[in-house]
């Protein structure tokens, strides 16, 4: 892989902690639903989590080259407890995940992220179901990876 392609993503991994990252978050709701992600991610993707920037907590990564020749690693999935909502992180995107999402609960959609305010208005199966579904879908285009 040559350097020509590369450019640095503003998202790196780091060394941070993600179970001392959540204990950390004041919320209580916030961080509680935080913890239950750390283990529904883990026990869904069977990947140890891993700090990806100051708030993201990652599972698994997958390199990317794009048609232009710009290429990187990436979190393959994981999710930020933000002050503001839950931010869950499905690369491929929802486009084809209307019927899963149907299911999911109260959410609202980004481009490749999924807010919800708090666990209890989702059903964590269903999300479950979405991780596993994404990560799949990952992995056709680009292989996922361990950490």
């Amino acid at each position: 892989m040559g350097l020509e392609g590369m450019t640095q993503n503003k998202t790196q991994p780091s060394d941070i902690d993600p179970a001392a990252f959540i204990s950390g978050v004041e919320h209580p709701t916030r961080r509680g639903d935080g913890e239950a992600l750390l283990d529904l991610f883990g026990k869904v993707t069977g990947f140890q989590p891993r700090m990806w920037g100051p708030t993201i907590i990652g599972y698994g990564r997958y390199n990317y080259r794009y048609a232009s020749g710009r290429e990187g690693d990436f979190l393959a999935t994981g999710f930020s407890p933000r002050k503001a909502n839950l931010s869950i992180y499905i690369m491929p995107g929802y486009q084809d995940y209307g019927k899963i999402l149907a299911r999911l609960g109260k959410h609202k959609l980004g481009k490749s992220c999924l807010y919800v305010n708090k666990l209890a208005d989702i059903d964590l199966e269903v999300l479950g179901e979405l991780i596993r579904a994404g990560l799949a879908d990952l992995d056709k285009i680009w292989p996922v990876m361990p950490e």
